[in-house]
């Protein structure tokens, strides 16, 4: 936008506007709301949109209120027609255009598109980049089998971002090594039903799953005997899977549910390959120890 001949009031609505919005919007998602006082339906929508937007401010939302009667040249430059118009704005262009949602839920929505798809930087996306370390480093005490240890570092971190689901899943697998399932299932039945579908909420409700289905076996030593010795019972072989599970022994239980696989995958209706899944699922699928797992499934499978 030139100022080259505008007015001084002009000019000075275009400094405005530079400062307001496109300098916020290099980093943040500005909200335009243009409006105008004898508009009804504008006064019915300011409300929304100023409690979605205070909703949102942590996530790098703003929102700027265009008077179009105050500031007819801004209005011009977007050639608003009617109001309320509703455009989002980000790194100086208007990237949405948000008129024809009026309640908290559409927009709300609208958002979280948007923020999934663009490099928007708030204050929770800069605390969340940097705890990350710190996150990575409980997940390796957890992997290191320091599950106290973990435990202790994730609750630290839930202090400072409690809505962050990475540290609810290590919070809950910790539990899960600890022995607390309960813990774990009341944590999880806790989280909003859309967190369901986040991979690390659900790396979280298989090892929860893995725990409740992991049996301990009295005598682990004299069950694996038996299983040798009569490779085709796979009702002994599941049943040491999970013993195995209990153990903590997942290269052992990937071995039996493998071996009845490689016998019958279709056994008690694709039983072992059901539970083998899970626990990929609950170890991490981008995990090396998975990937290597996948390729003994795939080979059982296909060759």
């Amino acid at each position: 936008m030139a100022t080259l001949g505008m007015s001084a009031t002009e000019r000075d609505a275009m400094e405005t506007f530079q400062r307001n919005v496109i300098e916020p919007s290099m980093t943040e998602l500005v909200i335009l709301d243009f409006w105008a006082e004898w508009c009804g339906p504008c006064k019915q929508l300011g409300p929304v949109l100023e409690k979605v937007a205070a909703d949102y401010a942590g996530r790098g939302v703003r929102l700027v209120k265009i008077d179009v009667d105050a500031d007819k040249m801004i209005a011009a430059q977007f050639r608003v027609q009617s109001i309320p118009t509703v455009y989002a704005m980000f790194q100086g262009q208007p990237v949405a255009d948000l008129t024809q949602y009026r309640t908290e839920a559409q927009l709300g929505h609208a958002l979280d598109q948007l923020l999934r798809q663009l490099p928007v930087t708030g204050a929770e996306q800069q605390q969340a980049e940097d705890i990350a370390p710190y996150i990575v480093l409980a997940e390796e005490t957890l992997g290191q089998g320091d599950a106290e240890g973990a435990l202790a570092a994730f609750e630290r971190l839930a202090e400072v971002q409690p809505d962050n689901l990475a540290i609810v899943s290590g919070v809950t697998r910790a539990l899960i090594q600890l022995g607390h399932a309960d813990d774990a299932e009341a944590l999880l039945a806790s989280l909003p039903p859309e967190a369901a579908k986040d991979p690390l909420i659900a790396r979280a409700a298989a090892a929860l799953a893995i725990a409740r289905d992991a049996k301990p076996v009295d005598d682990l030593a004299g069950l694996k005997a038996s299983v040798a010795a009569n490779p085709d019972d796979h009702d002994a072989a599941f049943r040491l899977a999970g013993g195995l599970m209990a153990a903590g022994d997942r290269d052992g239980a990937a071995d039996a549910l493998l071996g009845i696989i490689g016998r019958d995958r279709d056994w008690n209706e694709g039983a072992a390959r059901a539970q083998l899944l899970k626990l990929f699922e609950s170890v991490g699928l981008e995990d090396p120890w998975v990937s290597a797992q996948r390729r003994r499934l795939s080979t059982l499978l296909f060759s």
